[in-house]
Formats: C-alpha cells, structure tokens, sequence
C-alpha cells in the first residue's frame, strides 16, 4: 500500500484518473517519476495559463526569495503588494477604463465568490441571490449555494438557502425567450421571488461543461440588473486571465460587472491568491470585518506583477490565444462531424474548449485512452459528459497540435473510425 493510500483522505479526484507520480513539469509538459513525459491540457484547472515553472516568473520569484523578502505579510502594507496594485491598475485596469477596488479576501477562488456574495448582501441589505443551472462557483457553504452539480450539494450536510437558480443561456435550446422567467418573478409581487441582492454568473460555465454565454445575453443579464437594481457579479475565477483571449472574459460583451471574481491563474504561477473587484461605491466594509490569515501571500504578488508586464503589456498573448483557439476548435468541429450518431458537439471558446458525448461514460473512457497516449485532459459537465481542454495559453502550436491529434486517436479507439466527410468521399471517388 502506497503512502497515499495508506494516509490521504478518499476525497481526492484527479489522482484516480491519473495514477502515476509525478516529479517534474516545465511549460506544456510533465513528467511523472518514471521519467514519461505527458502534455498538459488541464494546466492546473486553469491555474497555469503561463505554463508550468515559467522561466520569466520563475526568475523574479526566486530573486525575491533569495533577497530574504517579505513572504507572508497579511494585509501590511509591503513593496511586493504595492509593485501589485500598481502594475494591475497600469496594465489591466486603466487600458480598459475599469475601476474597481481590489479586495484580498483569501487564497482561493471560493474565498473572492464568498466575499462577493457577503458584500452584496452588505450592500443591499437582501439576502437572495440568483445564479444559473449547471454553475460552479466553490465548495464553501456559501459558493456551494450557488453552486448547480447535485453531487457537489449534496456534500454541505445542510440546507443551501438564500440562491435561487435561473435557465443559463441555451438551457432551453432557444425555445424561450432570454430571461422569460427570471423577467416574470421579478415583476410579480405574488411570485414568491425576495428581490435579489445579486446575480452571479460565469460568462462560460469551465465545470459545467464548457457553456458558453452569448454576448448578447450577457448584455441582456447586464440590462436586466440594472433595472432592477440588482448588483452583477461575474465569477471569473476559471475564465479570466486571458483564458478565453481577453484578459476578462466579458471585454467581448463589453459589460461592466458590478463586482468580479478573480483566482486560479492571475498569480501566474500556481501559487494561491484570489481577488474580488469592487466597484468603488460599494466598498463599504469595516476595518476587519472581512478577514483571514492568507491575504498577503508575496511571492504571488511578485509572480503576478511579472505576469502582467510579460503577457499584458500588448495584445500579442491575445490575438495568439484567439488563434489557437481556432485550431482546437476546428480540430473538435471536424471530430464532431465525424461520428454523426453520436451527437457530439463542440463547445467552447479561446483556450477553453470541450466536446460534448451524450453516451454516458464515453467522455471519460476517452480521457482515459488520451493518458495511456501521454495527453492529461479531463471531463466536465454535470455527468462528466464532456471533455475539457485548457491547455496552457503560452503552449507552442506545436505542442497544440500535438495534443489535439492524441485526442482525435483516442476518439477513434473508443468509438471507432470516424465518418468520412462529403469532401473526403468525392475525393477518394475521384
């Protein structure tokens, strides 16, 4: 019996999937302590959009260690924090007439959701909040409130209360009209719906299974808030920091949250931080009155700092997602195409791509078939219907390329040779 075995809790996941140990990881690539080495399309679940150990962050890292620096400073003021605020303001903000105050409610992305969820209620003095089927938010109490996975729910061991969900965009395959519902209930005083305090949303749902939100809906989502005087919350935990080309993902919308959630990646190396952004007229905390030990992480700061000047100085990180987006999703469209009874659907967009498989358990079989081919990609979606992809954004073509061709083998050997497309016959006829 191995040591995790013999020691660590049954709740781990992604080790069951991927039973190697591994060792060592730089870019792209892993290796386990066998020395194989693997691609990397799952990059930490988003947590590594510049890639593994990142030779620019990795050297400002280890120089401000090696300077015997501050490291953990809480909310105290310190060099590493202000070099923060001032390259986020300068790089991310201001190119973007964004203004929003910058809460540090902890180290995770659970902890920006639940700080956002507390400061709406603050605010607002109401305690309901709207959220949308199939989203992920955290697994804290109030995260898992808004939270749609039943299994996930179901591990609170209490009643989840004060979150009402809502049809997220194309639930309804487009048979009803955007917000029908939630436009209804907000209008009738006898539809038994307290008026919000705040909507939160993922403008493409990551575990949900790769739903993406038209801009038009969101512009929509946008509107109906206002009009209603309900505060928006975006949740970009997953799909900020570029992952979807923009450094937000709602830029293409071209919304204006009332609040954002930031985590994952937006250390730039893996290392914990989270961020809420609030609008500046809503920050109306007390001294203390939302806290912890792990909110002043340095070495975060430092690699994030390094991030913004590397990656967000210019547009060149951006238009390059957008291309190889392209790529992947051409790749999962020609996939789809080939199994026509089998209802595969390619979704997604930027580096975060998915191919929906409605046959139950098909999607993990080959997630399987890609490991034993030296690709680490996982599954998503409320039945883990669907595969998912978010590869590094700095990942060479390449290496893309790679991995998307290890997918389309693994396809193959779970469901068979693809249909050949009307093209392809003319041609071999020919």
């Amino acid at each position: 019996m191995s040591i995790f075995d013999k020691l660590e809790s049954q709740v781990r996941s992604y080790s069951r999937s991927w039973p190697v140990v591994f060792d060592r990881a730089s870019g792209s690539r892993v290796w386990d302590e066998q020395d194989r080495e693997y691609l990397d399309f799952f990059a930490g679940a988003g947590a590594l959009n510049y890639g593994h150990n990142n030779p620019v962050l990795k050297e400002k890292l280890i120089d401000y260690l090696a300077s015997d620096r501050i490291v953990h400073s809480l909310d105290m003021f310190t060099t590493a924090r202000r070099e923060f605020l001032e390259t986020f303001s300068s790089h991310i903000l201001e190119p973007r007439d964004l203004d929003y105050r910058v809460v540090f409610p902890g180290p995770g992305g659970a902890n920006s959701v639940e700080a956002a969820l507390k400061l709406a209620r603050k605010v607002t003095g109401r305690e309901a909040i709207v959220s949308f089927t199939n989203a992920f938010h955290g697994m804290t109490l109030g995260a898992l409130s808004v939270t749609g996975n039943s299994m996930k729910r179901g591990g609170a061991g209490i009643p989840l209360v004060h979150a009402t969900p809502m049809p997220y965009d194309g639930y309804f395959d487009g048979t009803n009209p955007d917000f029908q519902y939630l436009e209804r209930l907000l209008g009738d005083s006898g539809s038994g719906l307290n008026r919000p305090a705040a909507v939160i949303v993922e403008t493409l749902q990551g575990e949900g299974g790769i739903n993406s939100a038209r801009v038009d809906w969101l512009r929509a989502l946008q509107d109906l808030c206002r009009r209603h005087d309900i505060l928006l919350i975006v949740d970009d935990i997953q799909m900020g920091c570029g992952r979807t080309g923009t450094f937000f993902s709602f830029e293409e919308a071209g919304i204006k949250p009332d609040i954002i959630c930031l985590s994952k990646s937006i250390s730039g190396y893996g290392i914990p931080m989270a961020l809420t952004l609030v609008r500046p007229d809503l920050d109306i905390w007390e001294p203390g009155e939302h806290n912890g030990t792990f909110r002043g992480i340095s070495p975060a700061f430092v690699t994030a700092s390094a991030a913004f000047r590397e990656y967000w100085s210019d547009d060149t990180l951006e238009k390059a997602v957008l291309a190889k987006g392209e790529i992947a999703g051409e790749c999962f469209d020609r996939i789809a195409a080939g199994y026509p009874d089998h209802e595969l659907v390619a979704r997604g967009r930027g580096l975060a791509r998915g191919l929906y498989i409605p046959a139950d358990g098909v999607a993990d079989k080959i997630a399987g078939e890609a490991f034993s081919r030296g690709l680490l990609v996982e599954t998503s979606g409320p039945e883990s219907e669907v595969l998912k992809i978010l590869p590094p954004l700095t990942i060479e073509q390449a290496d893309l390329e790679r991995g998307l061709a290890i997918i389309e083998e693994s396809v193959a050997a779970v469901l068979g040779a693809p249909t050949p497309s009307a093209q392809e016959t003319e041609l071999v006829a020919s």
